[in-house]
């Protein structure tokens, strides 16, 4: 299967920061027609994924309540593990990875335990609209860094633009302390986590692991994530709290229907519509993550982050917005 002329599959990776660097060669996805435009099905879809990613945000607050950060984390990588053998089995796809891709795969997992312990950390003890207009600033950050490392991916004046409102829309947020509730702890964790799902694209894009399938990119980082998290959990407070059958469904929903099934899904899509299409959809997960908060959660959404998520959005588009040419 050949990308359509122009279109880059590895750009969506930077708007929306999964995990994994995509390539034509999606193995299971491969009986897939790829389209050349965005029809109605594929923008709903990616308009329901990017809700989906959002409403995580919120499961994952709610599930803290049973269960501590790190653990509930680890839990998750491992449960993941569990679903992705049994899928890679059952499509046939191999575990096998070149030993060129192993040096890349293990930073990447490395880089996938920090981000979730910060990330989770910081759901526990700050807002979800906080901790998703900080976190989903990551194309930012990496379209910072593309510029200076990736030869092809300079900042445009457009791009700069988009930099520039949405890191102002970051400082926005770290500056705003409100009625002193919310911690720079949680502030600087998923700034941290946001570096980390930068750096996690970074590394794959620089090593033989973009060579790889995605199932068993994704398999590196849960299978390298889950024993580290769960040793970790310990060190960090109780990692039982006071568990309801609402955290345990959380915790479920987060294995199969986020980090791996989920992934998996979001990986077909990719492998049916144009990447530049697909990426001007990235910036509807920070605007659906906080509302969710503030309508699920009863979030108390102060003025100073509504105005933060309306730069960070409004960056990401403009980073992700496909340049015209001329005709």
């Amino acid at each position: 299967m050949i990308c359509p002329k122009g279109e880059n599959p590895r750009v969506i990776v930077m708007a929306l920061g999964f995990r994994i660097d995509m390539k034509p060669h999606l193995g299971a996805f491969d009986l897939v027609e790829r389209k050349d435009h965005m029809d109605l099905f594929g923008a709903t879809a990616l308009i329901a994924f990017a809700l989906h990613l959002a409403f995580n945000q919120v499961v994952i607050k709610v599930t803290s309540g049973g269960f501590g950060p790190i653990f509930q984390a680890g839990v998750r990588s491992l449960g993941a593990v569990i679903v992705l053998m049994i899928w890679m089995r059952l499509r046939g796809v191999s575990f096998k990875v070149p030993r060129t891709a192993l040096a890349g795969g293990i930073a990447s997992g490395l880089f996938f335990t920090l981000e979730f312990m910060c990330l989770f950390t910081a759901l526990d003890i700050t807002t979800v609209s906080r901790a998703s207009v900080i976190f989903y600033s990551m194309p930012v950050w990496l379209s910072l860094i593309a510029h200076f490392f990736f030869p092809n991916e300079r900042l445009t004046r457009l791009k700069l633009l988009g930099l520039i409102l949405a890191m102002s829309g970051v400082a926005i947020a770290l500056a705003d302390r409100g009625d002193g509730a919310f911690s720079w702890k949680g502030d600087l964790m998923a700034l941290t986590s946001a570096f980390c799902w930068a750096g996690i694209i970074c590394c794959v894009r620089m090593t033989p692991l973009s060579q790889v399938p995605p199932a068993q990119q994704l398999m590196f980082q849960v299978m390298i994530s889950a024993p580290i998290l769960l040793l970790l959990a310990p060190f960090f407070g109780p990692m039982l709290r006071e568990v309801e059958v609402i955290h345990v469904a959380g915790l479920l929903f987060q294995i199969i229907a986020v980090a791996s099934l989920g992934f998996l899904v979001w990986f077909w899509l990719m492998s049916i519509y144009p990447a530049s299409s697909v990426a001007s959809f990235s910036f509807l997960s920070p605007v659906f993550s906080v509302i969710l908060g503030w309508l699920l959660l009863s979030e108390d959404v102060a003025l100073s982050v509504w105005g933060a998520l309306v730069l960070v959005a409004s960056g990401i588009y403009l980073i992700n917005r496909k340049p015209r040419i001329p005709a």
